[in-house]
């Protein structure tokens, strides 16, 4: 089926489905014959310059939206937001994690761990929530990274974002399973199939995590606003679920199992926090939603805001109750809820709590899905990735092709691989991209090209640079040091004169427009500090393999996403201008100057 749409003077085809034409995936100069391409090869270090220090506008990315040749349909409030966030949210983190960071890593100081994550969180969610209203696209912060920090930062953060998105997927899956079977009186490894030939930790097959994603993915592909409507009605259904849990379960607690409260001491509450940012994860792509939001203003922050402290209380509950159940060290480690509940005596609300975990993982997959095709929407927008994923389905208003790539690199992932190995990389891709926002934010704020003069902008590069080292020396000595302390007698100082030096001597050059993060430089500088800090905790094994990953992101770019970003922005210049230059082009490629002088 094609149809023309005609936009603001404009047209373009509107197609359906995943059908795709010659020029969907390499359709830049730099690819139409061999020799263009090696032409571009031997330009690859002027291109690669060019790139990393060229930044986008605000303007050029709501631009872009005309590239998906279809509209999403703004459907969305505050009300779908704040349910979005939950439902993204509120999963396998609280309801698998809890156990397993409780009984091997922080115990009963688990509730410690989640309230350090969650203030992680809550500052990043200040963060997102200023570009998201500013920012109204479906990018997240794949767009707010290449307004301020340009197109190479953005595209490393853009590979992580759908490496995050992938592996939170397949984790929330294969504990679908987990709950499954504890609901059918199974052990989650009778539905697993056993390959002995394959490598341990990636030889338990789970092909029932691959039918739910399947589904999932229809759900998603056919509407924004119905996958709204079912979120709601399981979010709902799974807050009834987590209120039995806490008031059914403080009726069986006994005091004595908070003794001892802290067994692991400090080392093990920051430790678990590192892991268990994972159960946070998903409310970004509530920020992917803004395109299709009727009021971004307002709604937006009510529902990233509302979300992640409705969150946060339910999380720390939830950990209190558990540890006051049973002793830390008898939790189980795959259901720990459904488990503790048996073990009281209970055996019938192990079913209730069962049904109710798997109603939240079916909410997180779901919410999951609708953000990732987002992201990667808007990413191929800029032609970073083939611009086939750009396109927006005429019918359904819905990126199907984006969709269904992006739900088979999940199925294929959570079929063979371990949550704990999944865990830990999806939290260091997190804290990656989190800490990036926040320095974003803080370029946003007191960088703006002709009006900052050139001693701010060196004092401001001097601030940031140290506010990260800083926090990477911490992170550093916490990782090495068991006992130590003097180091963070030196450490902790500087990223405080740094952020004090930022607040005192270097003037914003920026006021936000609509909705701005408070205690600006205070809590994006805190923001990056814990984000850097936790990343501290996470083992080894987990670098090596988010290297690995880097790595191929690298490869990929340097052979195709900077050839086809850089012949797409080059063609762009001519309709858009830089948001540094203050000038509006309208969509004939001639200068809009009633617009430029407006502005």
């Amino acid at each position: 089926m094609v149809n023309i749409n005609e936009d603001g003077g404009g047209s373009s085809i509107r197609r359906r489905g995943c059908s795709y034409q010659k020029n969907d995936f390499l359709p830049e100069e730099s690819f139409k014959t061999w020799g263009n391409y090696t032409t571009a090869l031997k330009q690859t270090p002027h291109r690669l310059i060019d790139r990393m220090f060229t930044r986008s506008g605000d303007q050029a990315e709501l631009d872009s939206r005309a590239r998906s040749q279809t509209a999403m349909k703004k459907t969305l409030t505050w009300w779908d937001l704040i349910w979005f966030g939950m439902g993204a949210v509120i999963g396998a983190g609280i309801f698998v994690l809890t156990g397993l960071e409780a009984r091997d890593v922080a115990g009963p100081a688990v509730v410690l761990s989640y309230v350090v994550s969650g203030a992680s969180a809550l500052m990043s969610v200040f963060c997102y929530t200023e570009f998201a209203v500013e920012i109204p696209v479906a990018g997240g912060s794949f767009a707010y990274l290449r307004v301020e920090l340009g197109d190479f930062v953005a595209f490393i953060a853009a590979g992580n974002i759908l490496l995050e998105y992938v592996i939170g997927g397949a984790a929330v899956a294969r504990s679908w399973t987990s709950y499954f079977a504890s609901l059918c009186n199974y052990d989650p490894s009778e539905f697993r199939i056993k390959a002995h030939g394959l490598a341990e930790n990636y030889n338990e097959l789970d092909p029932i995590a691959v039918g739910v994603i399947a589904i999932i993915c229809i759900i998603a592909v056919l509407s924004t606003k119905g996958s709204s409507r079912i979120n709601y009605i399981a979010s709902v259904v799974h807050v009834i679920v987590i209120l039995f849990i806490i008031i059914c379960g403080l009726i069986k607690a006994d005091t004595n199992n908070y003794k001892p409260f802290a067994p692991y001491k400090a080392r093990g509450v920051f430790k678990a926090s590192a892991v268990l940012f994972f159960a946070y994860v998903g409310f970004d792509a509530v920020s992917t939603m803004a395109e299709e939001t009727k009021n971004p203003a307002k709604d937006i922050p009510i529902g990233l805001v509302g979300s992640m402290v409705i969150t946060t209380t339910l999380y720390c509950a939830l950990a209190i109750t558990l540890c006051l159940m049973q002793p830390y060290k008898e939790i189980n480690a795959d259901a720990p809820f459904s488990e503790a509940f048996k073990s009281v005596g209970w055996d019938w609300a192990k079913y209730v709590v069962a049904a109710g975990a798997l109603k939240g993982m079916t909410s997180v997959l779901l919410v999951g899905a609708v953000g990732q095709a987002r992201y990667l929407t808007h990413i191929a927008r800029t032609h970073m990735m083939p611009p086939w994923f750009a396109i927006v389905d005429a019918k359904t208003g819905t990126p199907v092709n984006a969709t269904v790539i992006m739900m088979m690199a999940t199925a294929v992932i959570a079929f063979f691989t371990k949550l704990d190995i999944l865990s830990n990389l999806l939290s260091i891709s997190t804290l990656f991209i989190f800490m990036l926002v926040a320095v974003a934010l803080l370029v946003r704020r007191y960088y703006v090209s002709g009006v900052t003069t050139d001693a701010n902008r060196n004092k401001l590069i001097i601030c940031l640079v140290t506010i990260i080292v800083s926090s990477c020396f911490t992170a550093g000595y916490w990782g090495l040091s068991k006992h130590g302390w003097i180091g963070y007698c030196i450490t902790v100082p500087i990223w405080l004169g740094a952020t004090i030096s930022l607040w005192a001597f270097v003037p914003q050059a920026r006021q936000p427009k609509m909705w701005g993060v408070p205690l600006v430089p205070w809590l994006p500088s805190a923001s990056i500090a814990i984000n850097i800090f936790l990343l501290g905790s996470i083992d080894k094994d987990s670098f090596i393999r988010f290297a690995a990953w880097s790595g191929l992101l690298l490869v990929y770019y340097f052979l195709f996403g900077l050839h086809a970003a850089y012949d797409t922005a080059k063609a762009d210049e001519k309709q858009w201008n830089k948001v540094e230059q203050g000038e509006e082009f309208n969509n004939t490629g001639i200068k809009d100057t009633d617009a430029s002088n407006a502005s």
